[in-house]
């Protein structure tokens, strides 16, 4: 765990992650022309056809929602929204897929797919990849009983990843908060949008191997995070032994694991956040500044839902490839037969 003393070399660290996040993309943090009405007139029913498909396989996988919502979330974070997390292992790209925070992790790709494959044949070469993830995640959203809201499209696609930016500038749920802040301050995000968009763990699932850490032997003290309800403590040392599978899952939210509301923050109050960063917007004694805000998101859920919406947006709008930049990919897992690769440089080292 780093510790609070080391500030000033943080400050430092991160503005050299700044300086470098910009090299990574090959150019600016400034953001593209989206609109709403992008596809108005080229394919009119894409948020029905994906909102159909999600709603298909959701019959079948209560977890693919947050799925979704995480895929356009690492997406984001690396070289901005670009769809470059779909793109599957070749000659000239290293996945991001095999990064370690996404690694046997992320999931939700057979669905992408399917979006994809039934984009194609309604309106041929015209959704991009990167589109279907914003449009999917606030589908997602919609479908658990959250809030709605116009998308903003226009996205194109990468034809690169990057395994290694997406080592540095994904956050991890060990993470003390402030490397948070200052990791979401990195992307454009402030405070508010990091405490609205870790709102999203009010649905889906985590894997031991995620939170173990906080159960047995937290920051090697021998004893569990003192910031974990002991009850609930019990609980998932009875779902995660010391020596049991790491890849098990339980509820991100023991509330109402299914439903996207607020009963996320509620559970932060009494020390029942299940990831160390979601907990630490809470019990971390120094940074009143998130308490204040997760007070106000379990009091007012409307505050909370209207928050999470301009987050979601200003997150959609980090870095994307519009105009004549990327292409619209036909298979979200490779590019393009006719792709030059000349929209970005593929990182496999530093």
């Amino acid at each position: 765990m780093l510790q609070k003393s080391m500030s000033s070399s943080s400050s430092c660290c991160t503005l050299l992650i700044g300086l470098l996040y910009v090299v990574l993309l090959g150019g600016s943090l400034s953001h593209g022309q989206l609109s709403p009405t992008f596809y108005d007139t080229t394919c009119p029913n894409v948020s029905n056809i994906v909102r159909g498909i999600i709603e298909e396989a959701l019959k079948t996988d209560a977890r693919i929602g947050a799925s979704l919502i995480r895929l356009h979330f690492h997406d984001c974070f690396v070289n901005g929204c670009d769809g470059s997390i779909l793109l599957n292992n070749s000659a000239t790209i290293e996945s991001e897929k095999e990064a370690l925070p996404n690694n046997n992790s992320v999931r939700g790709f057979g669905v992408v797919d399917d979006i994809k494959t039934a984009l194609e044949t309604a309106c041929p070469t015209t959704v991009s990849c990167a589109d279907i993830l914003a449009i999917a995640a606030e589908e997602s959203v919609s479908l658990a009983g959250g809030p709605s809201w116009n998308v903003s499209l226009g996205r194109r696609d990468s034809t690169t990843a990057n395994r290694t930016a997406a080592n540095i500038f994904l956050p991890g749920p060990t993470q003390p908060l402030y490397i948070l802040k200052e990791m979401f301050s990195t992307m454009g995000l402030d405070t508010t949008d990091l405490v609205a968009l870790s709102g999203a763990h009010t649905f889906g699932r985590a894997q031991c191997s995620t939170f173990i850490n906080r159960l047995y032997d937290f920051n090697s003290s021998g004893n569990p995070d003192p910031t974990l309800n002991t009850t609930y403590l019990s609980t998932l040392q009875g779902i995660c032994p010391q020596d049991g599978d790491p890849t098990v899952v339980t509820n991100l939210d023991i509330t109402t694991p299914d439903v996207f509301d607020n009963k996320y923050f509620s559970n932060l109050q009494v020390l029942e956040g299940l990831l160390q960063s979601d907990q630490e917007l809470f019990s971390t004694a120094d940074e009143n500044d998130t308490v204040a805000i997760v007070d106000n998101f379990t009091a007012d859920q409307t505050a909370f839902f209207a928050s999470f919406v301009v987050s979601m947006i200003k997150m959609g709008n980090i870095s994307p490839l519009t105009g004549t930049a990327g292409e619209i990919r036909l298979n979200c897992g490779k590019v393009n037969d006719n792709s030059t690769e000349s929209d970005g440089l593929l990182y496999s080292s530093m």
